[in-house]
């Protein structure tokens, strides 16, 4: 059994193997743990402090207020469930309990009386002996490769839990791994890292979703998995769209390891670069196992660029860049993405992505934007002298800046608009935007979504207007016929031209 050095097995357990032989580090105490809350390490809390403030899930790089920003978070870093029969038949229910979620990506939970607690948003489960506050956030495994060496890997998230270990039994950590019936082979251990540096500890039990550890003392804790057999993991495929003015699409495509550390990794790796995202909301979870060195393609129908065309699998939770693949499509159109074991040919995930998936981001943001301004006009609006004064005003910019008035309007606006429209809409667009019926015709005959058929219906008065196709004109033809949050909406696209 090789370790690193540094990175010694506990001898709390009988089995523990001799100290000359395991423990290279002559002044590394091994000794079981005393119950101090004051060993975790300053490197961690420094990670904690600073590392674990998140970007909205929607979007990276952009703007976002600060309780929008902590629900994103929390958004972020929910358990992603496994739809495994065997994992979910053997996961045993405890008491559901929601965190509070802190600054920095940190959750709180308060528990009152003696019990065994689930978190609902990272899936650790909690035996208490009395009533306590556990505060604890989410760790990079990266920051520690250089201390998990072969045959030991990841097995699950890396936490950082902060509370009177006196009151605190056990933690039962979320792992990521199918056991299937093949685990008598497995070793699970958790790797602990103190202020004297790091060591394997010892396990009480493991099941097909948790592994069971008794607490020694509190700092950066997680799951490792020595096997003789192959390791297989639940997976999950994150995706993120390039956000650009450019008419063609370009996405990242994460596949990664169902472990919250991973799936955190991603989302920094998206924040600090040097392009915007956002993140596409399909569902993630692998409909089969990944599996180490396994060769998967990614394919697109219809036909994009993608690069690369096929990887093989690896569980990147150790590695500080994570790799992804890029989808590439000239033209704005609906398409299929499929992940495909080569070696069976199976489908291993599939999400179909239209065009409502990458322009809701802009969407919210502008019913945002137009919500805030509306209030503040709605104060102005509410005699009729005002109103005519707020007309007057529009009619100003359209006419005092030739650049301004022009201004189309973009695909984000339409869909914002076409979200405000009531049930007429036919009617709006065949008597006031002065569109054919075989045009509302053939709109409705692809059978879409109503929001998606009224935004069709607006692009064609705008492919029919082409250069007067501005938010003026568009305020003209439907001020005196669409409702009050309808003409919210078109106000503020004359304030943002």
């Amino acid at each position: 059994m090789s370790l690193s050095p540094g990175v010694p097995e506990s001898s709390d357990d009988h089995n523990a193997v001799s100290e000359g032989k395991d423990c290279p580090s002559p002044n590394l105490d091994i000794s079981k743990d005393s119950k101090s809350g004051e060993d975790s390490v300053s490197e961690s809390s420094s990670e904690s402090d600073s590392d674990n403030g998140e970007p909205n899930p929607e979007t990276t790089n952009g703007d976002l207020g600060e309780s929008s920003a902590e629900e994103a978070s929390a958004q972020e870093f929910s358990k992603i469930q496994s739809q495994c029969e065997h994992c979910n038949a053997e996961n045993k229910h405890h008491e559901q309990v929601t965190p509070r979620l802190l600054a920095r990506g940190q959750f709180l939970l308060k528990v009152d009386s003696e019990g065994t607690y689930q978190c609902s948003e990272t899936g650790l489960i909690f035996e208490v002996t009395r009533k306590v506050d556990i505060k604890y956030c989410i760790l990079s495994w990266s920051k520690y490769a250089d201390l998990v060496v072969k045959p030991w890997v990841v097995g699950g998230p890396l936490f950082d839990v902060k509370c009177d270990p006196a009151s605190l039994t056990s933690i039962q950590f979320p792992h990521s791994l199918c056991l299937g019936r093949h685990d008598t082979n497995m070793t699970f251990k958790v790797f602990h890292v103190k202020s004297s540096g790091a060591s394997l500890e010892y396990t009480v039990d493991h099941s097909a979703t948790h592994v069971k550890w008794r607490v020694s003392s509190l700092s950066p804790v997680g799951p490792v998995i020595q096997s003789e057999e192959a390791i297989f993991h639940h997976g999950a495929v994150i995706l993120y769209k390039v956000i650009d003015h450019n008419p063609s699409l370009s996405f990242r495509v994460y596949i990664a390891t169902n472990n919250e550390s991973f799936i955190k990794d991603i989302s920094k790796s998206v924040k600090h670069s040097s392009k915007k995202f956002m993140k596409i909301d399909k569902p993630p979870v692998c409909q089969k196992l990944l599996q180490n060195g396994r060769k998967y393609r990614l394919i697109s129908e219809p036909e994009a660029e993608i690069t690369p065309e096929e990887i093989e699998f690896v569980d990147g939770s150790l590695l500080k860049l994570k790799s992804y693949i890029e989808v590439y499509l000239e033209q704005p159109v609906e398409f299929k993405l499929l992940l495909v074991e080569m070696d069976s040919e199976e489908i291993v995930w599939k999400a179909k992505l239209r065009e409502c998936d990458w322009v809701q981001h802009d969407q919210n943001r502008n019913i945002s934007k137009s919500c805030i301004s509306g209030n503040r006009r709605r104060k102005m609006s509410s005699s009729l002298a005002d109103e005519e004064a707020y007309d007057k005003r529009m009619r100003q910019v359209d006419t005092s800046d030739g650049v301004k008035a022009r201004t189309l309007l973009t695909d984000a606006q339409l869909i914002t608009l076409a979200g405000k429209l009531g049930k007429d809409w036919i009617k709006i667009a065949i008597a006031n935007l002065e569109l054919e019926i075989s045009d509302i015709d053939a709109i409705r005959e692809k059978k879409e979504e109503v929001t998606i058929s009224k935004f069709r219906m607006l692009k064609k008065w705008q492919e029919k207007e082409q250069n007067n196709a501005t938010a003026q004109h568009l305020y003209n033809c439907l001020k005196n016929t669409v409702s009050a949050d309808a003409q919210d909406v078109l106000k503020g696209f004359l304030q943002e031209t």
